[in-house]
């Protein structure tokens, strides 16, 4: 009986392993993951779960049950140390587990804070596993004071959360503005105003020289020279894909564990999908971090597991929650030369131009905006910039 092994229980491992039995395979599957929960969802770490809004078990994408009932055999709180491509085996804590292929689902890792700048003290946190988050909820309470190092969605997110449990947050951002790397000048100063009407301490253009304390944080050095204290320390910088199986095992990668348009990595019979894996696209390689990439590619490489032959064509979109605004973006920004503001009070979009083209939209609290620029781009259309600009405009007539 063939049998297909999945590394990494997150959203594209689980979302894989199902589209695996939908597809038709009846041979033997095993999914495992290195940490104890069953696959959750990770967007509500540091928003609901984090404000307490939403208990553990709805985090779970699917009961235990729901794995074993479709004969998947799921294996949490089990590291995989070692991938041989040639025997197609791999090492799980000493016991060899054999395959006929393998899925790398294996996700992304935080970037971390070096030693020497204080990034072992106790009271520094990232927000990444549900772990990390019920490590640092019991220093969320009114009052106290919080750091934040990074100015992205995790960092602002973070702040997001903090502010309205009534901690004293302060912001740093080493670039000169919040979003820098992933938003237009617009988008970063609608949530830099966001934040400061919400008491939050942003402070753009200033890195991190070091964190202080004597085994507990108590503050940090910023490169301004000033020096703040801190109660605890949340950093924000970014994620990296986790290509270290990958990379050990001798497979190609570049910006994440480099794939083929149908998933395959450069190893006979290893695929890979989600946060770590980056494809064709456009000339270049792509690799996205969001879930609907992570379920959408899962999906994908299942299907090709099985034979289907498919490529991947992204239809990228993302979101974030901070207080009462709800962002949603749709499409790729990369080459923008300009931003067409459309300004409806409480709703508000950002449209990305490259010339006459439209790429992608920020929507903040404009779910129609975000449904029509997502449907805008998938059909390959790009409306008339003025048109859009007047809040006056029908957003569906700039379908047609």
């Amino acid at each position: 009986m063939s049998h297909i092994v999945v590394v990494g229980a997150g959203q594209a491992g689980s979302s894989l392993v199902v589209k695996l039995r939908e597809t038709g395979f009846d041979g033997q599957i095993t999914l495992i993951g290195d940490e104890a929960a069953p696959p959750y969802q990770r967007p509500p770490l540091s928003k609901a779960y984090l404000l307490g809004e939403m208990p553990r078990e709805r985090l779970f994408l699917r009961p235990e049950a729901f794995y074993a009932e479709r004969d998947i055999t799921l294996r949490t709180g089990a590291a995989v140390t070692a991938i041989d491509p040639a025997a197609k085996t791999l090492d799980l804590g000493g016991e060899s587990l054999s395959f006929d292929q393998l899925a790398l689902t294996t996700g992304s890792l935080p970037r971390r804070l070096p030693d020497a700048i204080g990034g072992s003290l106790d009271g520094l946190y990232y927000v990444r596993t549900l772990a990390d988050v019920d490590a640092m909820a019991t220093e969320f309470s009114e009052g106290r004071r919080l750091l934040i190092v990074g100015g992205g969605y995790i960092g602002l997110e973070a702040a997001a959360v903090a502010a309205k449990q009534g901690l004293k947050v302060t912001l740093v951002e080493m670039a000169d503005r919040i979003l820098q790397r992933v938003a237009a000048p617009e988008t970063s100063d609608y949530f830099r105003a966001l934040h400061k009407g919400h008491g939050v301490d942003i402070r753009e253009g200033i890195g991190l020289t070091r964190l202080t304390g004597d085994g507990p944080v108590t503050g940090a050095e910023l490169t301004d020279g000033t020096v703040i204290e801190a109660d605890f320390v949340i950093a924000g910088t970014g994620i990296l894909p986790d290509t270290r199986l990958a990379e050990a095992a001798g497979l190609t990668c570049d910006n994440g564990i480099a794939v083929d348009e149908q998933g395959r990595t450069s190893a006979d019979g290893i695929w890979a999908a989600g946060d770590c894996a980056s494809f064709p696209h456009g000339g270049a390689r792509l690799r996205l971090e969001s879930v609907p990439n992570a379920i959408d590619m899962a999906e994908c490489v299942a299907q090709n597991m099985c034979g289907a032959g498919k490529t991947y064509v992204p239809e990228p979109w993302f979101w974030s929650d901070q207080y009462d605004i709800k962002l949603q973006i749709a499409g790729l920004n990369v080459g923008y030369d300009r931003v067409v503001v459309r300004d409806g009070g409480e709703a508000r979009s950002h449209w990305y131009y490259a010339g006459d083209t439209l790429l992608a939209v920020d929507a903040m609290n404009d779910p129609r905006g975000f449904m029509v620029g997502k449907r805008l781009l998938s059909m390959g259309k790009s409306p008339d910039p003025a048109a859009l600009a007047d809040p006056a405009t029908e957003l569906k007539t700039l379908m047609r």
